[in-house]
């Protein structure tokens, strides 16, 4: 199999504006932004409780400070600025971690899964096509979740040795011709290019796993380079916003951190959904089969005849 369809590319190469329209009509008549606010409130509930499974159990094998740190610091990709109070409840946790009892436990997996179960059920709305075709089981449906969970867990492992090792590498420093020459700054940016890597990929496994049927790894990959690069510009602009203009502290008050990493989370579910737009899209332009007109889903009653 080719890794790109030439179709699809040749035709999103030559309507670049008229393939964007597709995909912002396709994500309205899709009700997107309704999804993925119901994905934020999931995700918001999910990721305290995912966090503490995840840590607890790494915790065992690397130092809980160094893996605080490096929860902390990616963190800070999902929600800018505003990662710190999360990390600090999941450090409350580890101090008292011996309490925790089955019930506590039982809880916390499954809440941990919430996210993902609402997630499935938001991609099932965006590549309908496939799901016409072919339907998931209940049980892959109910285990999905568990061993996406597993897999973060190992990711983040590998992260934390990864930048573990990149801060070493910072403090070290190379000696040339009589000069000097500290690593610190290229560690800096191979700590990003290893934060933005782990975020291309984890979208892209994302859209391998969530959506009905076998997806190409090329199309899954286009998805997570589109989402990724348009997180990269609003995180940037949330960080500028909340440092500079907002005045969110004044209106909520102690509410303050729940509101601004919800509205985070709501603009990160946003635009996942919209990667996950655009591959259908894409798959679409691939199969020559352009989208019929789709009247978006709505509250009204239709009129009878």
């Amino acid at each position: 199999m080719k890794f790109l369809n030439r179709r699809g590319l040749v035709y999103v190469i030559t309507h670049p504006m008229a393939f964007l329209v597709q995909c912002l009509k396709g994500f309205r008549a899709n009700q997107g932004l309704l999804l993925a606010g119901a994905v934020a409130y999931y995700s918001l509930l999910s990721i305290v409780p995912l966090l503490m499974l995840v840590v607890v159990a790494l915790s065992h094998v690397i130092d809980e400070a160094v893996l605080l740190e490096t929860v902390g610091r990616y963190l800070g990709w999902l929600v800018p600025g505003h990662s710190g109070p999360i990390v600090e409840e999941v450090s409350h946790f580890l101090d008292h971690r011996d309490v925790v009892g089955g019930v506590l436990l039982i809880s916390m997996i499954f809440f941990s899964s919430l996210a993902f179960t609402v997630l499935e059920n938001a991609m099932s709305v965006i590549f309908k096509h496939r799901v016409e075709v072919k339907r998931r089981r209940f049980l892959i449906s109910a285990i999905m979740p568990y061993c996406y969970i597993l897999s973060l867990g190992a990711g983040m492992l590998l992260v934390t040795l990864v930048a573990g090792s990149l801060q070493v590498m910072g403090e070290e420093s190379v000696s040339l011709f009589g000069y000097e020459w500290s690593l610190q700054g290229i560690s800096g940016v191979l700590l990003y290019m290893v934060g933005f890597g782990g975020e291309v990929l984890v979208l892209t496994s994302i859209y391998l796993v969530m959506p009905v049927g076998r997806l190409s790894l090329s199309h899954a990959l286009i998805g997570g380079v589109t989402a990724a690069l348009l997180w990269e510009c609003a995180r940037h602009i949330l960080v500028w916003y909340f440092t500079t203009l907002s005045q969110v502290n004044v209106v909520y008050g102690s509410m303050t951190t729940a509101i601004i990493v919800m509205f985070s989370l709501e603009i990160g579910a946003t635009l996942l959904l919209f990667g996950a737009q655009v591959i259908s899209e894409f798959e679409r332009a691939c199969r020559h089969k352009p989208r019929r007109t789709v009247r978006p889903l709505t509250t009204e009653a239709t009129p009878m005849k």
